[in-house]
Parts: structure tokens; sequence; C-alpha cells
């Protein structure tokens, strides 16, 4: 009892002294066993939640909240089709309960099952209709397949059961395409000043208070907005960037041209996947949309699968220098047996445009030899501002200060020079502007870089109807336009300490900076 309620109080410290106290003197009891498993999966320990829970679940298979936790930690961690299994088990026995339900229905979404997972939100709102959270969830997926109008619905149905939820209101503004009324500001203003208000709902509605004013062309008070938003968001996520430049000058180091020419005819030589990289907020999901449109070509979304097997070889696996061909290939077929349940079409080739991906482009290289990389490049001005007042709700923690993501797009530029001299010919980059001002032609350009032949669909793009997951998801489903091209300008007075960050990149842009020209470092 005194356990659970320094866990009730957020007291993990204490919490785990009392649960370690008594699981030491009774190991076999499942409850705390289960509660020590919350504390775990408090801490992101979600490995050591997910053992704690099998064992409680082996000592006791009829624990359904044990069972409920295992099926939430495994989503989690991105293992869907492991957490679907978990949840078909609990529905069995209990087919009405709209926990299981809205936990599946998100698992589905992570998987692109969209219609399923729509059906189950509105199963679960028509049985708790008082719940603003899943209205919000329910907003998002149809969001997702296009169902704009509904989406919109949906989270004003949210914001009716709940003003003070920030993180609907920045899902309107999230759309990129609704307009704030005078209204909307003052509700958010006036849930803004509220005495009780949680760190993540003041952060979400700086950030849409931001939009909103934006929108309306009060750029000094916008910016204030996006400010405040970024700095709780900063706090709650740090962000050192000598640890982005220590991972840039490893893979600098590791990735040379001996390295790769040793390993020629390693990894697993299938074609299928290509990986759409760069910078957040660059383009990426419109080069998506495009070659989605193709009809060998399938669009699936943003993949974790290649930072989770950088992170293994990482944490006390076998360093990368000293894998074997058997483990380089089997590398390369555990991405495709990952990515397998994200393929929903019988395409030969399909999309993971993870833009982080651009740090992992040389185990990519390694790994997937044929696999072919796109790198989306915008303006350094327009992408680092996009992002700074873009909230994410995970990761992209350098996104949260003007100095951060300019030197994080610095560290991505040098990097990608670096593999243009190793890999000369490897990397396809499609400039944002350029594709905004001659779309066929950079179109024709992508496809040829790709070995696709071309087709008209792809510069009919936004009448493409597939599911998009990310920020641009409205944005893409309308031609091409010059709307967003600029949108630093109206901020500009505020933005010296970006430009100094970005120094000679900002300057070269779109070609690159002499320091990035540099002979590769040699391990």
């Amino acid at each position: 009892m005194e356990a659970g309620a320094a866990l009730v109080a957020s007291d993990l410290r204490t919490a785990e002294r009392l649960l370690r106290a008594h699981l030491r003197d009774d190991p076999f009891d499942v409850a705390a066993i289960r509660m020590m498993a919350e504390l775990a999966g408090r801490l992101g320990r979600y490995r050591d939640a997910e053992a704690l829970l099998r064992r409680a679940l082996e000592l006791a298979p009829g624990f359904r909240p044990a069972r409920s936790n295992l099926a939430t930690v495994l989503h989690r961690q991105n293992r869907s089709a492991e957490a679907l299994a978990e949840l078909d088990r609990l529905l069995a026995d209990e087919p009405d309960n709209p926990t299981h339900e809205n936990l599946k229905a998100a698992a589905l979404g992570r998987i692109g099952e969209f219609e399923e997972a729509i059906a189950l939100y509105e199963s679960v709102l028509a049985k708790a209709p008082d719940q603003p959270k899943i209205w919000m969830s329910y907003g998002h997926v149809l969001k997702t397949v296009g169902r704009q109008p509904d989406a919109i619905a949906a989270y004003r149905r949210a914001i009716a059961l709940r003003p003070g939820l920030g993180e609907v209101w920045w899902s309107l503004a999230n759309l990129k395409t609704v307009r704030f009324s005078e209204e909307d500001v003052a509700a958010m203003q006036e849930a803004l000043a509220g005495p009780v208000l949680s760190e993540d709902d003041r952060l979400h509605l700086h950030f849409a208070l931001g939009k909103a004013l934006e929108d309306r062309g009060d750029a000094s008070p916008s910016f204030r907005h996006y400010v405040q938003g970024n700095a709780i968001r900063r706090v709650q996520l740090p962000y050192d960037p000598a640890e982005t430049d220590e991972q840039v000058a490893r893979a600098m180091a590791i990735y040379t041209s001996d390295f790769f020419a040793v390993r020629a005819g390693w990894g697993c030589p299938a074609p299928d996947p290509i990986f759409v990289l760069g910078m957040p907020r660059a383009g990426s999901t419109l080069i998506e949309q495009i070659l989605a449109s193709h009809s060998q070509v399938e669009g699936t979304m943003e993949l974790p699968d290649i930072p989770a097997l950088a992170a293994r070889i990482g944490a006390g696996g076998t360093p990368i220098g000293e894998l074997t061909p058997d483990q380089v290939r089997a590398l390369g077929e555990e991405y495709l047996d990952r990515t397998r349940i994200q393929r929903k079409t019988d395409r030969p080739f399909f999309i993971d445009k993870l833009p982080n991906n651009w740090a992992h482009v040389g185990l990519i290289r390694l790994i997937l030899p044929n696999a072919k990389i796109v790198d989306a490049r915008r303006h350094p001005l327009a992408s680092c501002f996009s992002n700074f007042k873009q909230h994410f709700a995970r990761g992209q923690s350098f996104t949260y200060g003007l100095e951060d993501v300019g030197l994080y797009y610095a560290a991505y530029v040098r990097l990608m020079a670096h593999f243009d001299r190793v890999l000369p010919g490897a990397v396809h980059r499609v400039i944002y502007e350029g594709l905004v001002d001659d779309t066929e032609r950079e179109i024709r350009a992508l496809l040829a870089a790709l070995g696709l032949p071309f087709e008209e669909p792809c510069l009919r793009f936004w009448e493409t109807d597939r599911a998009v997951r990310t920020a641009s998801s409205e944005q893409v489903r309308r031609p091409i336009n010059r709307d967003g091209l600029e949108p630093w300008k109206p901020f500009d007075p505020w933005l010296e300490p970006l430009r100094t960050a970005l120094g000679e990149v900002l300057d070269a842009y779109p070609e690159i900076p002499a320091a990035c020209s540099f002979p590769s470092p040699r391990p």
C-alpha cells in the first residue's frame, strides 16, 4: 500500500525501495511484480518492464491487469503485432472492455490498419462518449486517412468536453489548414491563464496559439508563444549538440571508401526499400506522396526499425567494423522482416521516410546495398524554423532551441557531404525549392534516379488516396504551391541565433560549404 501511494505521488525512489524490500521477502507476489514493472515503464525501461510482466504472467496466467500492461509496453516498443496478440487474448475474455479496445485501435493504427482502428474507436466512443482523449485519438486516425472534416469534428468534440486539453488544440493547429477564430484564440488564452494546467497542456497551448497568431500576421506575440512552448519542452527533452557531433564524427571515421570496398557484395541484396531522409519539415512527406503515386511503390510511414538496429549494435553488440558477411546480411534481412507488417500491397518497392535516418546512411548502405536513398533538403532557415514552431509528439529533441536546430542541420549537411564523397551517386538529393519551381523536371529526375519509369499520376500526387501519418498530411493532399516557401521571413528579427549556428551552411545553400569538403577522417 505504501509503494502504491508512492507511485501515485510519483515518488519513484521510495516506491522502488519499498517494492524491492517486499519482493525479497515474497518474490512470488504478482501484484508487487506488476507494480515494479509500472515503475520500470515510467522510467522508460521497457525491456525491464516486459521481463517483469512476463514473470507475473508465468506465475499467474490469468492476471489480466498484467497482460494489459504487457500489451501497453509492447506497443510502446513499436512491437505492435505482439501487442495485438496480447490484446486479442484479453478481448476474448472481455470483448466489450473499452480500455483494451482503445489500445488495440492505437496498435492497429501503428501498423496501418486504419479502417479497423476507426471502427474500434467508434465502438469505444459509443460506450464512453465523454472521453476527450479518445475523441482526440479518433480525430488523429480520421486525419490520417484524409477525412479532415470528420477529424475536425472529433477534435472539436474533445475541446467541448475539456477546453484545457492543450494537445487537442495543437492537433487542430497541426492540420495546417484550420484557421482559428477570435473565439478560439480567446478560449486558448483563457485555458492558458487557468490556475490548474499541466506542463504538457501548457506547451501545447503555446504552440497552438503561436500558429493561430502567425496565421493572423501577429509575428511578435506568435514568436513569444513559440519560444515559451519550446522552453517547456526543452526542459522535458534535453538535447546536447555535442552528442550529435560525436555521432557524425564516428560515422565519418568508420564509413570510408575503403570500408565499403572491402565489404562489396555483403548485405541483403533485396532492392525493396526506398529511404527518404533528411531534416524533418523538409519535404519528405511530399516526396513520399509523389513516389506512392507510382504503381510500383508503396508508401508506409516513418519506420523506427533502422534506429532500433543501430541502437542494438551500439549497445554492447559486435562493433560495426567487426561484423561478418553473414551477420551483415542477417541485419538486412531482419530489417525486411520487421517492416513486412507495414506492407499492405504487392508493389515491389516500399518507402521508409524516417527523416532521422540520415544519421544511419552508412548502416543502410552496408546491410541493404541495393536500397535507394533520397535526401530531402530544404532551405536552412525554412527547414529549421519550421522545426522550431512544430511540436513533435515523440523525439526530435533538437528542435526546441534555435541554436540547437541550426547546429543539427549543419551536422546533417556535414555527414551527407561525407557520403557524397565516399559513395558517389548513392544518394539522390531533392532540393525542395527546385521541386516547387519545376515540379515535372524534378519528379522525372527522382524517378530516373530510382530506376523507375515515369508515370503521369506522380505529377498529380494529390489525387492519390492513401493514409498519411505526418504533420504534412493535409498539405500533400493539394497541388504544390509556394505558400510556405519562406515561413521564417516574418520572424527574421529574432533568428540571429539560428543564423549563427548554421554558419557557412546557410551562406552556401543549396551548395555544400567548403568546410564540408575536407577529406574524410581515417579511423
